[in-house]
């Protein structure tokens, strides 16, 4: 059982769970008790939830993992073990997670702030929003970041990203697929407000099937996937029917 992290805060919202990641004086940065703690942050939202919000405080979203803190060299199954795996973990629970996870984010989302603003569902990004993959800067491939981004940004673009380590600002971000929307900076609140709010307002059967079928489709062929589309939206009405 992953224990509480202060610096992962969430509130249970009208229809859904708000998520937010606060170590401001380290720009967010996300050292690996926190990656765990998100991850089951998203996890534990309520069964009735139909959205989870994830943001973070202060002028950055968030500056990509803290090195600090990281395990000591040891074999590559122990840093799988101890670093990878939770996130992964993470990754995993970001598209696990039954109901859209809508992100807002400001500022620098660096590294795998940059992943998971790619990972969420919904991402409203304020003009001031920079994105970059640094590792290469230290010789590290940022392969856990690309397999986060490689189904929603194309892949020339990804790799100039990768290996140029330049960043990105927040409107070509969105012509890459790493966010959805670009507001200005006093939009970001309540534009991500208004989404939050057309969510609560839908059933939560509708949603989860949407959530459900933009996560398998694209592994399956096209017959394969108008069936899984039929059945879902046969799913839903046949609920309200009753």
């Amino acid at each position: 059982m992953t224990r509480p992290n202060e610096d992962i805060r969430t509130q249970m919202l009208d229809g859904g769970l708000a998520i937010t990641i606060d170590r401001v004086e380290r720009g967010n940065m996300l050292t690996l008790p926190m990656i765990a703690a998100l991850a089951q942050a998203v996890r534990d939202a309520p069964g009735d939830a139909k959205f989870v919000h994830l943001s973070g405080a202060g002028a950055d979203f968030c500056r990509g993992r803290d090195p600090q803190g990281s395990p000591a060299a040891a074999t590559a199954l122990d840093i799988r073990a101890a670093l990878i795996e939770p996130i992964l973990s993470l990754y995993d629970a970001l598209s696990d997670c039954p109901v859209p996870v809508v992100c807002s984010v400001r500022g620098a989302a660096r590294g795998l702030g940059a992943a998971l603003t790619t990972a969420s569902d919904v991402t409203i990004a304020a003009e001031s929003a920079r994105f970059d993959l640094p590792e290469m800067e230290k010789d590290l491939p940022p392969t856990l970041a690309i397999s986060a981004m490689m189904r929603k940004v194309p892949p020339k673009a990804l790799a100039l990203m990768v290996y140029g380590m330049e960043p990105i600002d927040a409107r070509e971000a969105l012509a890459l697929g790493l966010v959805s929307k670009v507001v200005r900076e006093d939009e970001l609140v309540p534009v991500t407000e208004h989404l939050l709010g057309t969510l609560r307002a839908r059933s939560r059967e509708a949603i989860v099937a949407v959530k459900d079928y933009q996560r398998a489709a694209p592994e399956l062929g096209v017959r394969s996937g108008r069936d899984l589309a039929a059945n879902l939206l046969a799913s839903v009405l046949s609920s309200k029917a009753r």
